[in-house]
């Protein structure tokens, strides 16, 4: 079954423009005129059940329009969506109890509750029974160890504590898809390991179907099977990250150690990122050349060491959105 269902998405805001100046503010506010801005231009894609998407783009491409017309906050001008067979234009209540949202730079905890206090408050809104919140409450604690802070004012904890207590908060009516906006946002690399740890028994032991949008690489790589990348309002790639990774830009990273005497020949396919002395970094491009053919024009007797990589996750998305301007 689809959790997501998008056809033929489109939303276009109508935004006031100004001239510069002194006359221009007082001009804008008597007579103000308008441009139309195309945020999403009718993308299309479906979600299955328990999957783990990353729906990414540059700032400004339209994912936050596109989410917000998935949980009913946008009206769309055209086309349709369904989120667990709810339409959210028609049935936002309804699927209010179905869903979840975590937004990494926006609080949805009160700030002078403790942990605990906002749960409970959670639990009466989404009317569940005092006893089965205290159940949820004490799984959800020990899944995600907040034992020892629980009972503190939310605003007396680290951003990573916090971040812990939103996700727990958005699981208490046990949501069937987490929307997650930048979950990881300003956290440190360990903190960052234990979150993504989280998301990954989450998605594990509940089937909660979660669509992330992160400018962490780390992210999308340690937690997606699959990725969609939006760029201008548009749909440019909806790909699984093994192709991704890959496939879609065919290349191989090398690094050489040689020894003082080793030499290289240079080779119209061998793209050299960085040299220092006798270590090199290049690009082999695998459409054009082999790396066995690469290494030719190394002074392979004189080769120390040899690392093999693909290219990075970061290049190929900053590729694709290059491609897609």
């Amino acid at each position: 079954m689809k959790a997501i269902s998008v056809q033929n998405l489109k939303k276009t805001f109508r935004v006031k423009t100004k001239e510069k100046g002194l006359k221009g503010t007082f001009k804008s506010m008597l007579k103000p005129t308008y441009r139309s801005v195309e945020a999403v231009k009718g993308i299309s894609f479906d979600v299955d059940e328990g999957e783990v998407l990353a729906f990414i783009g540059p700032n400004g491409a339209g994912k936050s329009t596109t989410i917000k017309m998935m949980t009913g906050i946008l009206y769309p001008d055209g086309g349709s969506i369904k989120v667990l067979g709810i339409d959210p234009t028609k049935e936002r209540k309804k699927l209010a109890y179905e869903i979840g949202t975590v937004f990494g730079q926006k609080e949805q905890l009160w700030t002078h509750l403790t942990p605990y206090d906002n749960f409970k408050f959670f639990g009466a809104i989404y009317d569940i029974d005092d006893k089965e919140v205290e159940k949820r409450i004490e799984d959800l604690k020990n899944r995600f160890e907040l034992g020892e802070f629980i009972n503190t004012p939310v605003r007396n904890l680290s951003l990573g504590q916090r971040i812990r207590c939103e996700i727990v908060a958005s699981l208490i009516h046990r949501p069937k898809i987490l929307f997650l906006d930048e979950p990881t946002i300003g956290l440190d690399p360990v903190v960052k390991d234990n979150i993504r740890k989280l998301i990954k028994q989450m998605n594990k032991e509940y089937h909660t179907t979660i669509f992330l949008t992160s400018h962490d690489i780390s992210d999308i790589e340690k937690l997606c099977k699959r990725v969609i990348i939006i760029n201008n309002g548009e749909l440019v790639l909806d790909d699984t990250m093994e192709n991704l990774k890959y496939h879609y830009l065919n290349k191989k990273i090398i690094d050489i150690k040689m020894r003082d005497d080793g030499k290289f020949s240079g080779d119209d396919n061998v793209k050299v990122l960085k040299q220092k002395g006798n270590n090199y970094k290049i690009e082999v491009d695998l459409d054009k050349t082999t790396i066995g053919e690469a290494m030719k024009s190394f002074d392979m007797d004189s080769i120390q060491d040899i690392n093999i990589t693909n290219v990075p996750l970061e290049d190929i998305i900053t590729t694709i959105y290059q491609r897609s301007k």
